[in-house]
């Protein structure tokens, strides 16, 4: 089934894009957007309720994988009429497969590498799907232009390869046409998805830079849809990446992805600084697993370098011996060492340096004139990226430069072959190198040192001295910018614009022991042998699965229009509180406790003055006035702060620091709960935060009477971080033999006495068990907060029941303050829906309800549907 397409371009480009039809005649979600700002039930059949368990059933489900190019190729038939296609055996993506079981069945959608005309499409659709299980995404000319040569080759390839790619030519100007062109032709490959996806039972893995924005699409459709995507470039430090001016859109997009890999952990932490700097996400490490927390879904970060495919490798090594390839190149070459390079033609390459360090290393070292040769191979550039006719004419000028130099009759010190070579004519040039040089500037993975470490190798069972057994040793120069260099710790590493160190990395390769170039070549093989490309695949369906599994057993909404759409993700009782049962359950208690937080809950973290307004002020003091309210502030601040602000509110309860200070309704006095009050240790501390607090723009130190906290939410993200985890160690070193306990907390590092029982839970005990003793104990309690020391209150309601410190008829109404995980059972999205609930509950008491004109149960269902929407 076909999507409605998308009326408005501009509209598309900038997130405001309308959410997509619903499928007919497909399993069912339990929960599904339909209008933004919407959630509707469609049923509530335990079978496919989002709380029920996901069996792992890898071996029976599909893989969808989309890709810009579909692994094929295309040309048309000689009397011109329909084309003709066939497997690309070089593709990566048709090996993914083989790391599937045998019996997951595997879809490709993607473009194709000619343009198709409109009347010939659905006749090529129907036979590629029939034929090799391809669905096709026709772009159009104009579309692709704009997409793939413009949206990706000249702004996104150039900045994840540490290059801004704004220049003097476009006046510096983000070209939002050629956006718009990525974000449409992303909605088309989304389009191609739905038409065959079933999905509750399939895969979708998504593959790099060119679909970036596709998971936004997907995951508005279906929320519960196991995505995985896979980035095959680099991914740039956030300095370079934050420069993009769709930054945002992009990371909010991947974040609905279930999985994200990437081929080294520099691009991955890239990823998560980025995350960190523009989104505010940190990550969590657990169990050797990478994962963002975002709107209770956990998004997986897989590291994992892409490998080769053994067996068309060692296929394609037989095939150029039986051309004879092997033989014809070791006779041009007899007598000569052979360094070789292999590369696409771009700027990113570093093509240049190498011809450089070639020169250089037959300058310094004269003994290799007339035997060292370079064999540099460029393959034709992929895209139409920048710069691309001058880095050409640069490298041809270089190696006639050289070549007239320093080469002499019968020997050219480089040979440029500038020509599309064959896959077997590749792997003879492989066969006859006693070194592969890599000088690329910045490159995502590059599997040549793969490719060549195999066809030294030789063929697996060949006969020793057969041409196809290999000479079983290898030297490799690799730049370490490349994706690969991690994994090949035998490989002599060089920064590629350092030509003078990489010319002597060549000369030292080549003049290496044979038993060293063997022994290298050796822990070399075993590792690309075994992480091949199948190994690859599994690894990450494995990840995927295991990342979703989880999600099964959460209930899920979309919420938000276009680009910050997001799934949020919470346990199956968690729902937003419904005023109307709230307000009927407050109307016939007889006594109630009610208990707030401060801070997030009735004043907004991001005000800068945090004085109660006098709507506050006023709303507490109708509620304080019912004599069968018991109200508490439970706060983390400091007395004399609670004390000046709510001193109009004299029957309002006070707990500061947590409960480390308590206040009773109509009291003046304070009590202590910690134990003891010696504070000296504040003078060891305190110097110790200011030390950090001036070497960290941004923080600040908050001194409490019985605490001290260093904030820390203002400075750099990272930076911050990484002080407070410092400042963590030195002060549990100095305050080693102090009764303090040194805690960090979201943005906080705090010291506080090793008082046992002072939690904001603590007091939520104390006030119910005081309730208890005076013969009115609570038949109803609100209880409402915003962090992670409110939680403390809302686990000691949980077990305040089964301690019969509440009855099993009291209504609670545990309550946080937005959508996240917690131990409340109810949300409410923020401080002013908090304020519009206690509105409604001071007029309650204003205006008690009488028995007679309680609600039903009719309204009260009505009530809990409304707070949905």
């Amino acid at each position: 089934m076909m999507s409605r397409s998308y009326t408005n371009l501009l509209d598309l480009a900038s997130g405001n894009f309308p959410v997509m039809g619903r499928e007919k005649e497909r399993k069912r979600f339990p929960r599904v957007m339909t209008v933004p700002g919407n959630i509707v039930e469609l049923d509530d059949d335990q079978a496919s309720s989002v709380a029920s368990e996901n069996p792992s059933s890898i071996a029976g489900d599909r893989m969808i994988i989309v890709a810009n190019l579909l692994p094929l190729k295309a040309k048309r038939r000689p009397d011109n009429k329909g084309w003709s296609f066939s497997w690309n055996e070089d593709s990566l993506l048709l090996r993914v497969k083989d790391g599937f079981s045998e019996d997951m069945e595997v879809l490709y959608v993607g473009s194709l590498p000619v343009d198709v005309d409109p009347i010939e499409q659905d006749d090529v659709s129907n036979y590629l799907l029939e034929k090799f299980k391809c669905v096709p995404a026709f772009l159009s000319p104009t579309l692709l232009a704009k997409y793939y040569h413009g949206f990706c080759k000249k702004l996104l390839w150039p900045l994840f390869h540490y290059m801004l790619p704004f220049s003097a030519d476009h006046g510096g100007r983000f070209d939002r046409s050629m956006w718009e062109a990525y974000v449409t032709a992303n909605k088309v490959f989304s389009q191609k998805v739905i038409e065959v996806l079933n999905p509750e039972d399939d895969f979708v893995w998504i593959h790099d830079y060119h679909l970036m924005v596709l998971p936004t699409f997907l995951r508005r459709r279906f929320v519960r849809l196991r995505m995985g995507f896979f980035l095959h470039s680099p991914f740039p430090s956030s300095e370079i990446y934050r420069s993009l001016p769709v930054r945002e859109e992009i990371l909010k997009a991947l974040l609905l992805s279930d999985l994200i890999g990437f081929h080294t952990f520099d691009y991955a932490r890239h990823f998560l600084s980025c995350c960190s700097r523009m989104l505010g996400l940190e990550y969590q490490s657990k169990r050797g697993y990478i994962g963002l927390d975002y709107y209770g879904r956990t998004v997986g970060i897989k590291i994992m370098p892409v490998g080769i495919h053994m067996g068309h490798i060692e296929t394609v090594i037989r095939q150029a011996d039986k051309e004879l390839k092997v033989e014809e190149l070791k006779r041009q070459f007899e007598g000569k060492t052979v360094l070789l390079g292999v590369d696409d033609m771009d700027i990113f390459k570093g093509i240049n340096l190498k011809l450089l360090a070639m020169e250089h290393m037959l300058q310094q070292h004269p003994n290799w004139r007339g035997e060292a040769v370079l064999v540099q191979i460029a393959n034709p550039a992929r895209g139409q990226g920048i710069d691309l006719e001058e880095i050409q004419a640069e490298i041809e000028e270089s190696v006639k430069r050289i070549n007239k130099e320093l080469g002499k009759p019968g020997y050219e010190p480089i040979i440029f072959i500038h020509r599309p070579l064959s896959i077997s004519e590749r792997m003879a040039y492989y066969s006859i190198a006693e070194c592969v040089v890599v000088t690329a500037v910045r490159d995502g993975m590059n599997l040549t040192p793969y490719e060549y470490i195999v066809c030294r190798q030789g063929v697996s069972g060949a006969e020793i001295g057969s041409e196809l057994s290999g000479p079983k040793k290898s030297m490799l120069v690799v730049s370490e910018f490349i994706g690969c260099s991690p994994s090949l710790s035998g490989a002599i590493r060089v920064n590629p614009w350092n030509v003078e160190a990489t010319a002597e990395a060549m000369n030292e390769a080549i003049t290496f022991p044979d038993c060293e170039k063997e022994l290298r070549h050796e822990k070399h093989y075993r590792y690309v042998s075994s992480h091949d490309v199948a190994f690859w695949s599994r690894s990450f369906l494995q990840d995927m699965e295991r990342t979703c599994a989880d999600h099964f057993r959460k209930r899920c909404w979309g919420i938000g229009l276009g680009f910050g759409f997001r799934v949020v993700a919470l346990d199956p009782n968690f729902r937003k509180l419904s005023i109307d049962d709230i307000v009927a359950a407050y109307s016939k208690a007889k006594s109630r406790a009610i208990l707030l937080d401060y801070d997030g809950t009735l004043m907004p973290q991001h005000f800068i003055i945090k004085t109660p307004s006098p709507q506050v002020l006023s709303l507490l003091n109708r509620l304080c006035g019912d004599p069968k309210n018991i109200v508490f502030m439970v706060s983390g601040r400091g007395r004399d702060s609670l004390s000046k602000w709510f001193d109009p509110c004299k029957k309002l309860g006070l707990a500061a620091e947590h409960g480390y200070f308590l206040r009773w309704p109509q009291n003046e006095e304070w009590e202590t709960y910690g134990q003891g009050s010696d504070f000296g240790w504040m003078q060891l501390a305190q110097p110790v935060m200011m030390s950090y607090t001036e070497a960290t723009d941004g923080s600040s130190i908050e001194r409490k009477d019985s605490a001290l906290v260093w904030h820390y939410l203002d400075a750099d993200p990272v930076f911050g971080f990484s002080q407070a985890k410092e400042m963590l160690d030195h002060l549990e070193s100095v305050l080693a033999n102090e009764p303090v306990a040194v805690k960090s907390g979201q943005y906080i590092v705090e010291v506080k006495p090793q008082a046992r029982g002072i939690t904001k839970g603590i007091v939520a005990e104390k006030i119910f068990t005081s309730m208890k003793e005076k013969g009115k104990q609570a038949d109803f309690v609100l209880c409402i907060g915003d962090d992670r020391s409110d939680e403390d209150m809302f686990e000691i309601i949980g077990n305040s029941v089964s301690r019969h410190i509440l009855s099993y008829q009291t209504e609670v109404f545990a309550c946080t303050v937005g959508q996240k995980p917690s131990k409340a059972k109810y949300y409410l999205d923020d401080s002013s829906q908090v304020l519009s609930m206690l509105e409604s509950l001071a007029k309650a008491t204003d205006s008690p309800v009488s028995s007679d004109e309680e609600p039903d149960s009719s309204q009260r269902i009505v009530g809990r549907v409304s707070s949905f929407v």
